[in-house]
């Protein structure tokens, strides 16, 4: 696992995370493949595949609802100062259409709704490369001071 910059602002890091510059194993496991960061805003991209996919042969909601928390989360991210960090404290996820290895690519995009002191929110879309609805979230994460 090679992590992103420290000591530096939350944009700062999500830009290098979108520039393919540190990351987790989780990017991997979930195909990623890039993506786009601006201040309280976060797309990211993947690829299903049949590692992926749940005994029915489509792809298990896990993994739309993995690609929503990262998005809405980095973008929560993106408002942080070097001294904070975040968690998300609740995801609500809605599916609309099932997923597939033949969907290709997809874009996750996070935006935050609303950033207090202490909480903030971000609604998400997951669309497919002709842009339809894959499935919607809204996620609420807790802002923590590192003491920095």
């Amino acid at each position: 696992m090679t992590a992103i910059a420290e000591k530096s602002d939350g944009l700062t890091q999500m830009r290098a995370l979108a520039a393919g510059k540190g990351g987790s194993g989780m990017g991997a496991l979930m195909a990623m493949d890039g993506g786009e960061a601006g201040e309280g805003t976060m797309i990211m991209h993947a690829i299903p595949g049949s590692q992926h996919g749940n005994p029915i042969g489509i792809v298990h909601g896990g993994f739309a609802a993995t690609l929503l928390d990262s998005a809405m989360s980095c973008a929560v991210h993106t408002t942080l100062s070097a001294d904070e960090s975040y968690v998300t404290t609740d995801l609500h996820v809605s599916f609309v259409r099932a997923i597939t290895p033949a969907t290709g690519r997809v874009t996750a995009r996070g935006d935050v709704v609303s950033r207090g002191r202490r909480l903030a929110t971000a609604r998400g879309t997951l669309v497919d490369a002709n842009g339809k609805l894959l499935a919607t979230g809204i996620a609420t994460c807790m802002i923590m001071s590192t003491g920095a």
